[in-house]
């Protein structure tokens, strides 16, 4: 029998004003040429960001794990948390870390490069040390299981020892425009409020860089793979990806131009083929004098009518939210998709792996 195989696939167009959501090394909004035109693009590390953060909404913090450098902190604490009177908790925390296969730099107290670790694993390396356990083993035992929902999603990689590195059930691919744009420039000048009253002048100025756009947003879900490391939780967080994927938005320049928005259309589908990504729709820039959302939803669906016919099978299930969507999908509100994409994978997994 082949290995059953379950993918949910999350589409959205969605428009932004004049923003900077995501700027490059010289503080431009970021691009990519698509089709032979300049695209606004956000990157999917951006993206990623945003919805780690807005995990913490949804999830006990228990289940949400850190990349950082200061891992020695994370389970000297856990130490001392099983042993209050432990006096050399950092120095034993290191220990713990090398011998899970870790390179700590012992100069600065941390590790030598970012590493994502969940609060589940920080305990169970404490636990090795406060029961005095010596072997190697079980400490890179500790490393390899408890991964926190964010980690089984997107993945870790440890250049030091790679039996560590858990491969990403999720991907998200770089957001582009639908169309083509300009990037505009915001030329501002700011008072000095304690300035003499004879002079006039500014006491800054300066230009910011914006654009605005209507884009197309994926990612998917492998939803076997993540079953392979959270089990039974697996349904609640392909529901809890799919919210932070449609209601998290990059914080890059916010507080100057306020451009937070929710999607315009969402098309989530789940397939037992392949994952689709419905990109080629807007290979040739999306055209209009009247707005782009629509003619974007039309040419995606259009696009992904094309897709079915000529290649792959449909999805087995289709829900959506926006009007534009009818006959393409189950629309509903964003409240009801969720419940129903949750109830939906939990009945595919409930399945027990028969094709």
């Amino acid at each position: 029998m082949d290995e059953k195989r379950l993918y949910v696939d999350l589409h959205v167009v969605q428009t932004v004003p004049p923003s900077c959501i995501n700027r490059d090394d010289t503080g431009s909004p970021k691009t990519a040429v698509y089709g032979c035109t300049t695209r606004a693009r956000v990157s999917s590390q951006a993206w990623k960001k945003a919805m780690r953060e807005y995990f913490s909404q949804l999830f006990h913090e228990q289940n949400i794990g850190s990349r950082t450098k200061k891992v020695i902190e994370m389970v000297a604490k856990e130490i001392r948390l099983q042993a209050p009177d432990e006096a050399d908790a950092e120095k034993k925390a290191a220990e713990a870390l090398k011998n899970a296969g870790i390179k700590i730099n012992d100069k600065k107290g941390e590790s030598d490069a970012l590493l994502f670790m969940s609060k589940g694993q920080a305990k169970a390396l404490a636990k090795l040390v406060v029961s005095g356990n010596t072997d190697k083993k079980a400490y890179k035992e500790a490393m390899q299981k408890e991964p926190s929902y964010d980690m089984a999603l997107f993945g870790r990689m440890v250049a030091s020892d790679p039996s560590l590195n858990y491969d990403a059930a999720a991907q998200v691919a770089h957001s582009i425009s639908t169309h083509t744009i300009h990037n505009e420039y915001d030329y501002f000048t700011a008072v000095d409020d304690c300035s003499q009253e004879d002079n006039a002048g500014a006491g800054h100025l300066g230009t910011v860089e914006f654009n605005s756009f209507t884009m197309y947003r994926y990612a998917t879900v492998n939803v076997m793979e993540l079953y392979r490391h959270l089990g039974k939780d697996t349904a609640e967080v392909v529901e809890g990806f799919i919210k932070a994927f449609i209601c998290s938005m990059p914080t890059g320049k916010q507080n100057t131009f306020a451009n937070r928005t929710l999607p315009d259309a969402v098309y989530i589908t789940v397939r037992k083929d392949q994952p689709l990504n419905l990109c080629g729709a807007f290979e040739r820039p999306i055209l209009s004098n009247c707005g782009y959302v629509d003619k974007s939803v039309e040419a995606m669906t259009a696009y992904a009518k094309k897709v079915y016919d000529n290649y792959a099978d449909e999805p087995e299930k289709a829900f959506g939210i926006g009007d534009q969507l009818e006959g393409a999908a189950e629309v509903m509100s964003l409240k009801q998709l969720l419940e129903s994409v949750k109830t939906e994978i939990q009945a595919q997994l409930d399945d027990g792996g028969e094709e």
